[in-house]
């Protein structure tokens, strides 16, 4: 099983960006070069695991959310999923979840 460098080049891209970062604040923040960042988010370049978690740490996501489309059984969920799954429910809904 080969990860799939594109897809979590374009999570981190993704995850970056929502976050109002740079390539350059990414980098300082996970102390990676900003020309690593680029490369990683345009899959030119394989990472390693010590770097991934660096980023991971750097962005506040988890492993599995930057690489779960090479996770054979990813049954992950998101704080952001559950919180889209109970939007709409009523407080005694919210209760009987509790």
């Amino acid at each position: 099983m080969d990860l799939n460098y594109t897809d979590i080049g374009m999570r981190i891209r993704a995850a970056r960006k929502s976050r109002g970062l740079t390539q350059a604040n990414l980098g300082e923040m996970a102390n990676v070069e900003p020309s690593n960042i680029s490369h990683i988010e345009r899959a030119a370049t394989k990472l390693s695991l010590p770097t991934l978690v660096s980023i991971a740490n750097a962005l506040g996501v988890t492993l599995d959310e930057l690489v779960c489309g090479s996770l054979i059984k990813n049954k992950h969920i998101t704080n952001k999923d559950i919180d889209n799954l109970i939007s709409d429910c009523s407080p005694d809904e919210l209760k009987a979840i509790a």
